[in-house]
């Protein structure tokens, strides 16, 4: 049976999971700025509840972006090592899924528009979509003004507002039917998007373990 890690240190929530034996573990803590000093702790606690070692682990999935970019930067840092010592395959999964997948999970949402606060006055931005329990990309991702963002083409029915770009509040050019501002990704739910990227056998090497930032500029305000 497979075993999985996953973990997410995209956003200010610290997050791991780990699916073993049928059975799955999470930690999960909103922890600003202190994400390099609890992430491996963390992930040592799962695997010593689970009752098993790092070598049990088949592969790892973590949080690839869009986000912050000095925790993508840490989760990926910490996924090459350990990919890389154990010689197992990753599953880089978006941040914007993770929240879609969330409030799918949590609010029963199969329409979700997913939007990260990406700071320079603009959102990180993605429509999803439920297919048989995992939440599909409609579209892509982009990182836009709040007034610049948009529904899928062929968009209609409800749709949820998820994430932290939503704290833009009316600037954004879209108004959902509901939404919670409040919503970071979670590994719960990285491992569940994790286990059907593993089953469509989409596993690669710890080299292309990369982030993305949809944005090139990541350090540098934006001229007004």
């Amino acid at each position: 049976m497979t075993t999985l890690l996953a973990l997410d240190t995209a956003t200010e929530a610290c997050s791991v999971a780990l699916l073993h034996d049928g059975k799955v573990l999470s930690h999960y803590e909103v922890i600003p700025r202190l994400h390099a000093q609890k992430l491996l702790p963390m992930i040592q606690a799962l695997l010593d509840e689970a009752g098993i070692g790092l070598p049990a682990v088949d592969a790892i999935a973590f949080g690839r972006g869009p986000g912050a970019f000095t925790g993508v930067r840490i989760a990926i840092g910490v996924v090459q090592g350990l990919a890389f010592a154990l010689d197992r395959p990753v599953l880089p999964v978006s941040n914007l899924a993770l929240l879609a997948q969330r409030a799918w999970r949590e609010h029963g949402a199969d329409q979700v528009a997913a939007a990260i606060d990406a700071r320079m006055d603009e959102v990180y931005w993605g429509c999803y979509r439920a297919q048989a329990g995992e939440m599909r990309l409609v579209g892509e991702e982009a990182v836009l003004a709040p007034e610049q963002v948009l529904l899928p083409a062929d968009a209609s029915g409800q749709w949820f507002g998820a994430g932290t770009g939503w704290g833009y509040g009316e600037r954004l050019a879209v108004q959902p039917s509901s939404q919670d501002a409040s919503l970071l990704p979670h590994a719960l739910d990285l491992l569940e998007l994790a286990r059907f990227a593993w089953a469509r056998g989409e596993g690669v090497v710890a080299d292309l373990a990369q982030p993305v930032y949809l944005r090139d500029k990541v350090a540098t305000p934006k001229n007004r």
